[in-house]
């Protein structure tokens, strides 16, 4: 496998699931990357992806990209909205209270603030491959299920 020596921003990598079709990410921020709402047989023309909706922003391993299993096929200077910091939630497992993740920063918080927010985790290749399919399918996805903001 080609292996790359690190992710850049604004790199476009192409994620190829299980049935041969395609998905396509974008490096944000490390160790953030931005999903499209998009899956194709074939790979498309840089710009469709890029006009696509972003489906979700996730933490996820350097390895996803680095070890070469989602290539990178593009760079392209990211559009302002995608350079904004991004919120998550942490929520404490025993007492179950709750705060903002934002740039490394807990920023105090209600579970109403949070209801609608990632849960602050690191994700690996597969478990992302896992989501994409699941949301192209209409299934809901064990991975998203799992960590939801518990009442």
């Amino acid at each position: 496998m080609e292996k790359n020596k690190k992710r850049i921003v604004g790199d476009i990598v192409k994620i190829e699931l299980e049935d041969k079709s395609y998905c396509f990410g974008r490096v944000l921020r490390e160790p953030l990357m931005a999903f499209y709402d998009l899956k194709t047989p074939s790979i498309p023309d840089v710009e469709h992806i890029l006009h696509r909706p972003i489906l979700f922003k996730l933490a996820v391993m350097n390895s996803a990209v680095t070890s070469g299993r989602w290539k990178v096929i593009a760079n392209s200077q990211l559009e302002e909205e995608l350079t904004h910091p991004v919120s998550f939630f942490k929520q404490d497992p025993i007492t179950k209270a709750v705060c903002l993740y934002v740039d490394d920063k807990e920023i105090a918080a209600s579970k109403e603030e949070c209801k609608n927010l990632e849960r602050a985790a690191v994700w690996s290749a597969e478990h992302v491959e896992d989501r994409l399919r699941d949301h192209f399918l209409g299934v809901k996805n064990s991975w998203v299920e799992s960590l939801k903001l518990k009442d």
